[in-house]
């Protein structure tokens, strides 16, 4: 009985979670209540409020628990979250491994655009939402930074804001584009992308 116990709560933790992000994606976040979530997941505000003590928090589950698994980004001591491989990409450096990355990662954007959207907007909104935006995006930059200390690459004081341009574009690039935005395909994007991304934290 326990197990099943166990089981129902995460089925409805999980309706909740689901409800969530499709409201976030067709009404909004701003205009979303507890009562719309419950409601789509088939549940009561009492039942919400049991697994969420707000609407910011199951933002925050989305963010932390959804869109990190969904960007291979493990817990990291260092700075929140890590994805090893985007490390490992940026000390090696070279345009080979670089669009690889970039490449993989694009087939991964239509499944977390709807999180990326709906955090942006949160942000918006909710100043609890914007740090932890903020902090998230930090999280990349600073995965940047750690492969460019390893590499010996670049000025030391430059590393960081190198991340942060590479990732700051990298961002609105993944939110925004679909084949054709800006008049250029999947193709054409990623040869830009990648020669951005050289010029400001590759190899030359």
């Amino acid at each position: 009985m326990a197990t099943l116990r166990a089981a129902q709560k995460e089925m409805t933790r999980k309706l909740l979670l689901d409800a969530g992000l499709d409201l976030f994606g067709s009404k909004g976040y701003a205009t979303t209540t507890v009562d719309d979530i419950a409601s789509v997941a088939g549940t009561t505000r009492v039942t919400f409020y049991a697994y969420f003590p707000s609407k910011v928090d199951l933002m925050k589950a989305l963010v932390s628990e959804r869109l990190n698994a969904a960007l291979d980004r493990l817990p990291s001591a260092e700075h929140g979250s890590t994805e090893r491989e985007l490390v490992a990409v940026v000390e090696d450096g070279s345009r080979e491994r670089i669009r690889g990355w970039l490449a993989s990662t694009s087939e991964r954007w239509d499944v977390i655009r709807p999180y990326t959207t709906a955090a942006f907007e949160a942000a918006a909104v909710d100043p609890e939402i914007r740090a932890l935006l903020d902090e998230w995006l930090n999280e990349a930059i600073g995965d940047i930074k750690e492969g460019l200390d390893r590499a010996g690459r670049f000025p030391a004081g430059t590393r960081h804001f190198r991340g942060v341009i590479a990732i700051t574009e990298l961002d609105h690039v993944a939110r925004h584009w679909k084949p054709g935005t800006w008049g250029v395909g999947r193709d054409e994007m990623l040869d830009v992308l990648t020669e951005s991304w050289i010029g400001s934290i590759g190899r030359h």
